[in-house]
């Protein structure tokens, strides 16, 4: 049995009678994403409200698996659980202070023969995908092209800086960047990090999410693709190094489509 608490949560657990993986396994909550089953096992995710003394209710999503594995190079057989996988890459964002989501818990057993794991998070209250916040949103919160050229930017530079840490997200689409309006900026929070992983080669991960990137935006108009690429390159006019590789991403996309 291996568990962890995030900063602050053992006793908002404790208070809600959470605090331990058999409690957090046999809450009774309908299904926020009906189980999905696959290799050999089965994955689903609960929405749940934690009282939290003299204050509001917070949300928390429980993600439960059973039987649910990725092999990987150290442990080829046995495989481990794909929420340890998203769990380890959590801790390595936090660590390289790229946002993500907020740890609640996290823990895995072996019961009646069966490999468990559960990880917990808190809700992303108040924040939107980038794919509803985008291209034509019905939302209010983008009124004007100064914000969203604040809303480009900012998660242009989130995305730098998790590339010059040479992790690559591996899954990059729209609906995996969350975004929340803050005073005259936006908070940016990545997340499904089951397949993020290091790379060796920086470039490597760039092209490979730049171009997932690119092709599940091609609604973005021209003007709005390279605000976003000068964010991300941080320049105001493109080198000759950046423009080569805009044509790079480019030519995956092109690639991909064919």
């Amino acid at each position: 049995m291996h568990d962890f608490f995030g900063n602050g949560w053992q006793l908002i657990l404790k208070q809600n009678a959470l605090n331990h993986f058999n409690a957090l396994w046999e809450l009774q909550a309908d299904w926020f994403e009906e189980p999905n089953i696959r290799r050999g096992g089965w994955s689903g995710v609960v929405k749940t409200p934690l009282d939290i003394f003299e204050d509001k209710p917070v949300f928390i999503f429980i993600k439960r698996q059973e039987n649910h594995l990725s092999r990987t190079w150290r442990h080829p057989l046995s495989g481990i659980a794909t929420f340890q996988k998203e769990f380890e890459n959590i801790k390595r964002f936090h660590h390289c202070r790229i946002p993500t989501l907020e740890l609640v818990y996290f823990g895995t057993r072996t019961y009646n023969g069966n490999r468990q794991a559960i990880i917990a998070t808190e809700d992303l209250a108040g924040y939107y995908p980038l794919d509803t916040l985008l291209p034509n949103s019905d939302l209010d919160i983008i009124d004007n092209w100064k914000t969203k050229q604040s809303l480009l930017s900012s998660t242009a530079k989130v995305l730098s800086q998790m590339h010059q840490h040479n992790i690559q997200h591996n899954s990059l689409y729209p609906k995996h960047i969350f975004a929340k309006k803050i005073d005259d900026g936006w908070d940016i929070r990545i997340i499904d990090l089951e397949k993020a992983k290091r790379r060796i080669l920086k470039q490597t991960a760039i092209l490979r999410d730049l171009g997932t990137l690119r092709r599940h935006t091609l609604d973005w108009t021209p003007r709005e693709q390279v605000t976003f690429f000068k964010a991300y390159v941080n320049e105001t006019k493109l080198s000759p190094k950046s423009k080569k590789l805009w044509y790079q991403i480019q030519d995956r996309v092109l690639n991909k489509s064919k």
